[in-house]
């Protein structure tokens, strides 16, 4: 028997008749959206190096120009944070674009971006890669409020040491020479 509850998953079977079929016709069906997604993506990338670029000021800015950059792209963000070396952000991926291609996207504009905010800026590059981690619609309060307390959460961890956990937490296998530049 099928509890209600968080864990309950219900199925439906729509089926019509073929009179009722014969009723849609070209257009009603064209206008008919044929792909629909949720993925929700956790990413995480920092700075090349972990250089601490991203100071107070740049951040005020830093973080609006990345959410308009994944609007455009539109995978919007739900939550974006992080500290002076590296980045989270919780988006919607859509689904005409693949993760990778985002990042590269939104990397290469923020990349750009930085460096004509000043001289001290020149150098600036993003790390080459990134984690992504799906995130189930239930977990998005957490992730949000774990995003949005970044500051708070750097003060005990590392983000080398914070990724790890990451990468443990997603059993995903990595080669220490290959995750940090």
């Amino acid at each position: 028997m099928l509890q209600p509850g968080p864990t309950a998953q219900v199925w439906c079977i729509l089926s019509t008749t073929s009179a009722e079929s014969a009723k849609l016709n070209e257009s009603e069906t064209k206008d008919m959206p044929q792909s629909l997604s949720s993925i929700l993506i956790h990413l995480i990338f920092s700075t090349k190096h972990r250089e601490p670029f991203i100071t107070p000021e740049i951040e005020s800015e830093l973080h609006p120009y990345m959410a308009a950059s994944f609007r455009r792209l539109k995978s919007p963000t739900l939550a974006i944070d992080g500290t002076a070396d590296h980045i989270h952000t919780l988006f919607a991926l859509s689904r005409i674009i693949t993760i990778a291609e985002l990042v590269e996207e939104v990397k290469t504009e923020s990349s750009k971006w930085i460096k004509t905010k000043g001289p001290e800026f020149k150098a600036f590059h993003w790390q080459s890669g990134y984690g992504a981690f799906s995130i189930s619609q239930s977990h998005l309060p957490a992730v949000k409020s774990y995003i949005q307390s970044q500051k708070q959460h750097h003060r005990r961890i590392t983000f080398q040491d914070e990724f790890r956990k990451f990468l443990k937490k997603y059993q995903i296998q990595y080669d220490e020479r290959y995750v940090w530049d």
